[in-house]
């Protein structure tokens, strides 16, 4: 009977307002509370279990363990969803991450949604622009080899990134499900694509499994997604070659570009959820979100903080569960706004910005810093002149697509290639290796990040495999040597005692592993790598410093001598990591200096300050043991370390298990 009468009071009311706007509704529970454990037995629990495909569940596990299942993927509580279709309020979108749903509402309806007691805030949908494409000419190289692949004019932007050279090692990507999110792909029409490997596609605009244009859609809807993807997914012979075309791709369709090309934010988060669900490993988008429709709903610089846009948070969410997610930088560097754009602002997502083919960035890419200080860019790829597929025709190219959504499929294949080369990597591990093997780590800066990505330093660098209780170094070497395999030694030393040399294993190939031997966690070791060539010339890797690791954690860094002072500040990964109990943090530091190490959850509220005091020249440590600032548990889940020293700030990822 009540809701007869609320239906009777939407039907009158409604003379009145006619208008619909879209909003997401945000629901006070799941109809259990967030600090509950979740019980493996229940039905939610059961229902957010089987919404994950296996690939999704064992890319879950390397970084959550065996709790794969937390609040955020229980589904939304189906009493309130009935409750609003009951009013006769259409449900456009189900955004299970935030307990939210988007919907369209007119005045009245708003009125009445706002009372539900189950409803805990109304927001209106973001409409944003689409990312503007900057057209700059390139020299093409028309017909470029190697000993197994014909590139054409795809040569040039695979090149500039060491793409061939790993190519022509076998590894093209296989074995990794990579996601795009775009407006729209005519892969099944072009001579580039129609033989890729698509195992999924969702259309978000219309609700349908069709990605290519649609009577509904303006001619050029699909012509953006179609390039993109063929720059990481297509191969046609002698025309052109993605760099990770043997994988596998999930295809959504996000963006309404109808209406001045504007995009809905919904869309994407709902995009990437499904996304992350299917058991994607790495996703791609393109997309810009900054400037808006109206002043009332835009948001501004100030939000660039990587905690603020739906769409930066569903990244960071889908990043907690293993996704490498990568973006965007934006191109609004000849623009007032400038800076880099959201989800481009994320804390884990790896920005993407733009450069020549002569590695020069481009004019229109967009710069750093986000709001809070960290550096963005995060790396940079060819976006100028790129080659790509056009869905214009069947055997139709273009050779002048350029933006920051150029660059940023160049840099996803590359993060395919690796993750194919090294299929134990955690995705902490992936951004990690692709921002210590660009071309401007040593010397970071706003423009350019950490530098232009290179697909053979990323393969080449050694990793870190933890098998139950075992730690493995894995080496490939990409290179052109022809190596002596019984003459490949690593050199190691625990703690700063003498270096002792050991023989590694071999598969007859270029992959090389070694077992670590056991030892305590926090322990440090340092390494490196000799061999001979078949001429008996000899060989250091790397020349003349070391890469280190802290046992019980799995980053390898080429970081400061440890007995030098430092010429900058270094924040390592937190040990060990996930961590149970407590974990320690370790920074060096310049100089002395006024610092703060602060803890985040995931949302980006404040958990605890670690360190509020001046630094010591060196080596700094802290401990953190899973509390509070009230010195209450906080609940299993992602977290950020953030420090804040002078007008600097680093960040990283740590994991708590219960």
């Amino acid at each position: 009977m009540r809701n007869i009468f609320i239906v009777l009071i939407i039907t009158l009311l409604s003379a009145y307002s006619f208008s619909q706007d879209k909003y997401l509704v945000y629901f006070k529970d799941k109809g259990v509370t967030s600090g509950q454990t979740l019980n493996k037995t229940s039905a939610l629990y059961r229902e957010a279990l089987n919404s994950l495909t296996e690939k999704a569940i064992e890319r879950r596990r390397k970084v959550m363990g065996d709790e794969i299942i937390s609040y955020d993927d229980l589904p939304i509580k189906s009493d309130y969803l009935n409750e609003l279709n009951s009013l006769g309020i259409k449900i456009v979108n189900k955004l299970t991450w935030f307990n939210a749903v988007s919907v369209y509402l007119n005045e009245s309806q708003l009125i009445i949604v706002k009372k539900l007691p189950f409803v805990d805030k109304i927001e209106s949908v973001r409409l944003m622009k689409f990312n503007r494409n900057e057209v700059e000419q390139t020299d093409l190289e028309k017909s470029n080899t190697t000993a197994d692949l014909n590139y054409g004019s795809s040569f040039t932007q695979l090149n500039l990134m060491d793409v061939p050279i790993v190519h022509s090692k076998g590894i093209t990507g296989e074995g990794v499900i990579i996601g795009l999110l775009d407006s729209g792909f005519d892969w099944r029409d072009h001579e580039a694509l129609v033989n890729s490997n698509v195992i999924a596609e969702w259309d978000f605009v219309f609700n349908d499994s069709i990605t290519a244009n649609q009577p509904e859609d303006t001619p050029s809807q699909h012509n953006h997604g179609t390039s993109v993807f063929s720059e990481v997914g297509g191969f046609k012979d002698s025309t052109l070659v993605g760099a990770s075309f043997g994988s596998s791709f999930v295809l959504a369709k996000s963006e309404d570009i109808r209406s001045e090309k504007h995009i809905e934010e919904d869309n994407y988060a709902a995009a990437l959820i499904w996304m992350e669900n299917y058991g994607v490993e790495i996703t791609s988008s393109s997309l810009g979100y900054s400037l808006f429709d109206t002043t009332t709903y835009s948001y501004t610089y100030e939000d660039m903080d990587g905690q603020t846009t739906i769409v930066v948070k569903a990244c960071e969410l889908a990043f907690s569960k293993g996704v490498v997610t990568i973006t965007a930088a934006g191109n609004e560097g000849n623009y007032p706004w400038y800076y880099i754009i959201s989800p481009a602002d994320g804390f884990n997502t790896i920005a993407v910005g733009a450069v020549t083919s002569s590695n020069q960035v481009t004019s229109f890419s967009s710069h750093g810093p986000t709001y809070d200080g960290r550096i963005k860019p995060d790396v940079v790829a060819q976006g100028s002149g790129v080659y790509a597929a056009s869905a214009s025709g069947f055997s139709s190219y273009t050779a002048v697509f350029s933006g920051t959504s150029a660059a940023t499929p160049l840099a996803c294949g590359i993060a395919g290639l690796l993750l194919s080369a090294h299929p134990h990597l955690t995705n902490v591990q992936v951004r990690n290796i692709l921002l210590e093997t660009a071309d401007n780590f040593s010397n970071p800066d706003n423009e350019r990040g950490y530098g232009l990505v290179s697909a053979a330093n990323a393969i080449n660098y050694p990793n870190l495999q933890v098998d139950n209780s075992s730690y493995i170094i894995h080496k490939i070497f990409i290179n052109d040597l022809a190596i002596n395999p019984s003459t490949v030694k690593i050199n190691y030393s625990i703690d700063q005692s003498d270096f002792t040399q050991e023989n590694m294993s071999s598969d007859g190939t270029f992959r090389y592993n070694f077992l670590l031997p056991v030892l305590n966690n926090d322990q440090f070791v340092e390494f490196y790598f000799t061999y001979d060539d078949n001429s008996a010339a000899n060989y250091r890797e790397p020349s003349d410093k070391n890469y280190i690791l802290t046992y019980g954690g799995t980053i390898v860094s080429l970081g400061p001598e440890i007995n030098n002072i430092p010429s900058d500040y270094v924040l390592s990964q937190n040990y060990p990591n996930p961590f149970n109990g407590q974990t320690k943090i370790n920074f060096i530091s310049s100089s002395q200096e006024q610092g703060e190490l602060i803890v985040y959850d995931i949302l980006g509220q404040k958990v605890k300050a670690l360190f509020n005091e001046v630094t010591k020249i060196g080596l700094n440590t802290v401990t953190w043991n899973g509390k509070n600032e009230n010195g209450l548990d906080v609940s299993s889940g992602v977290y950020y370390y953030v420090l804040k020293i002078g007008e600097n700030n680093y960040s990283k990822k740590m994991i708590l298990l219960k």
